[in-house]
């Protein structure tokens, strides 16, 4: 058999390495090394590099090291996906202009109505440009973990504009942003129709603007957005949230301060809620916005409280107490 016809029949792709090969390479690490017409039931191991002609014996292969080889591998790969990313942002660099252009000829179901945004550079530029545009409303909802002191700073700037020209502002956050001075400091430069309430839970970051188009974070780091423009969507977007609107605490112009109830704040009640079902503490942390370390100070007043000295007891109590249904029926 020729080594054309043995290579037909071991077709398979280049980066995988076959049973027979895996068998012939192993054999050749433990024997130094295996015969040369061996070397033709496994061609892939002579692709991979994996096994090499002995220079001291033509007729035999000897292997490569795996320790070598892995990472040689590995790189080859490495490049390969590279070189596929940059393909990628050559075909993005093409086609830009082009998705740009609306000719008459172009039916409406061929408009993209959801584009993928990735990079903060890309995400920012978008919103910036569509805020640019807006003239009536942006509704916000920002979780606590997205906030920085940078991100504010620049987005100060574009909401000013926005409210500069007659446009209305209300934006969503978690309770614990009500003692951060980088929002209220924020909201005291602010001039215009803005409002923000706060919540327990929020949603992931969402920015609807005009009602026509809208921002939806589509990774936990923040490096990937959906830019949405499906009326559908953007209906569905608005209505969920006008209902967490509804529910929610106002904090600027004017704030509201939930009182305690039985002597359970409210950020101690939203606690005991997440301790019945299950949560960790690092679990309510995420959730409610705060540091592990905060949580656990709530959680052990919460405990004091109820007179709870373990925390099985404490879930016990919590059910006893009926501070669950107490708050659901006052809201």
């Amino acid at each position: 058999m020729s080594s054309g016809e043995s290579r037909n029949l071991h077709a398979h792709g280049d980066e995988e390495l076959c049973e027979a090969g895996m068998s012939l390479y192993a054999r050749a690490l433990r024997e130094g090394s295996v015969p040369r017409d061996d070397g033709e039931a496994a061609p892939c191991l002579l692709d991979l590099g994996l096994l090499h002609p002995d220079t001291d014996d033509e007729r035999r292969l000897v292997p490569t090291a795996p320790a070598v080889a892995l990472p040689r591998l590995l790189r080859t790969f490495d490049e390969r996906i590279a070189e596929e990313r940059r393909r990628e942002a050559r075909l993005a660099e093409v086609f830009e202009p082009l998705m740009r252009i609306e000719g008459s000829h172009t039916a409406v179901t061929d408009t993209p109505t959801i584009r993928v945004l990735r990079g903060k550079g890309q995400i920012d530029l978008a919103i910036t440009e569509a805020l640019a545009q807006a003239s009536e409303e942006l509704l916000a909802i920002q979780p606590h973990n997205g906030l920085a002191s940078k991100t504010l700073g620049t987005a100060l700037e574009r909401d000013q504009a926005l409210l500069d020209r007659g446009a209305r502002i209300r934006t969503l956050y978690q309770h614990p942003v009500r003692h951060t001075p980088p929002v209220i400091a924020r909201y005291e430069l602010l001039r215009g129709d803005v409002e923000a309430r706060t919540l327990d839970e929020v949603t992931e970051r969402l920015l609807v603007i005009d009602r026509a188009v809208a921002f939806v974070a589509a990774s936990k780091d923040r490096t990937a957005a959906l830019e949405v423009r499906t009326p559908a969507l953007l209906t569905f977007f608005v209505t969920t949230f006008e209902r967490l609107w509804r529910l929610a605490t106002p904090m600027h112009p004017e704030a509201v301060h939930r009182p305690s109830l039985n002597g359970v704040t409210p950020r101690q009640h939203a606690i005991a809620a997440l301790l019945v079902e299950g949560h960790t503490d690092a679990a309510i942390a995420d959730r409610l916005g705060l540091n592990i370390r905060t949580a656990r100070v709530h959680i052990a007043k919460l405990a004091a409280t109820l007179g709870s000295e373990s925390r099985a007891q404490l879930g016990y109590l919590i059910g006893r107490s009926g501070i669950l249904e107490a708050r659901d029926q006052e809201t």
